[in-house]
């Protein structure tokens, strides 16, 4: 397992954090996603290491903006 960590910034109620879990879970090899509007950040957990890029256009496509931290 590979766990990422990223900031996201934009979120600002529960359906945010909704929007970023469900975009996100749609990555091939993603097995959890942990997002929190409280924190600002994103763990990505995957079967094997994920593209940074593929995370942060996933979270782009819900509209908000991420960088790996």
């Amino acid at each position: 397992m590979a766990t990422t960590e990223f900031t996201v910034t934009g979120m600002t109620c529960g359906h945010c954090e909704m929007s970023v879990r469900e975009e996100v879970e749609q990555l091939g090899g993603v097995s959890a996603v942990d997002v929190s509007v409280a924190s600002g950040r994103l763990v990505v957990t995957a079967t094997a290491p994920i593209d940074d890029a593929a995370v942060i256009a996933a979270v782009e496509e819900a509209g908000y903006r991420a960088e790996r931290v």
